[in-house]
């Protein structure tokens, strides 16, 4: 297993140039149901030229709009390239949105098949509570689903307390109340 440290994984705020990049990585290493809602296209599974055009359109309607209603972060991280030099990639993004509770923010991450199980999320997820303390956030809600198994150990990793919901979702706050 090839761990990343923190100091090979950065957050930088989406534009315009890393939409492009993300969205390149999303349709070579993600489905389009792990990085933005179900298109209702009839087009069946898999990426297509209307899906990555929703992608799009769907970040420019949250995070690149005037008035944002979340925050979203390309995630960067640093590799040798095919030369032996340092290469900067789009492995996924991640957000900050605000929260219900007052003084809280959601956190989401998704990364790209390549890059899972390299400690990737985690230096995100920290990189992300950095993020949420910067902006005064108190406490940080993350939702998945009961299935993703690595995204639970992750947030049970970093400390939150994990809830189980009858739906199949599962909801964790951090710190735990």
């Amino acid at each position: 297993m090839d761990l990343m440290s923190s100091a090979h994984v950065a957050l930088r705020p989406l534009d315009e140039a890393l939409l492009d990049a993300l969205a390149a990585t999303a349709a070579a290493d993600a489905d389009p149901g792990e990085v933005m809602p179900p298109a209702e296209d009839g087009s069946g599974p898999g990426w297509t030229d209307a899906r990555r055009e929703a992608f799009v359109r769907f970040h420019h309607s949250r995070s690149l709009r005037a008035d944002p209603v979340e925050s979203v972060y390309a995630v960067l991280v640093t590799e040798p390239g095919e030369d032996g030099r340092p290469r900067e990639a789009v492995a996924g993004a991640a957000r900050l949105a605000p929260a219900p509770e007052p003084g809280a923010v959601e956190a989401g991450l998704w990364l790209g098949r390549s890059h899972r199980g390299r400690g990737i999320g985690t230096a995100v997820f920290a990189l992300l509570l950095d993020e949420a303390r910067a902006a005064g956030a108190a406490r940080l809600l993350a939702r998945t689903h009961e299935t993703n198994a690595a995204a639970r150990r992750l947030l049970a990793a970093a400390g939150t307390g994990l809830e189980f919901h009858g739906d199949g979702t599962v909801t964790a706050w951090w710190p735990p109340a």
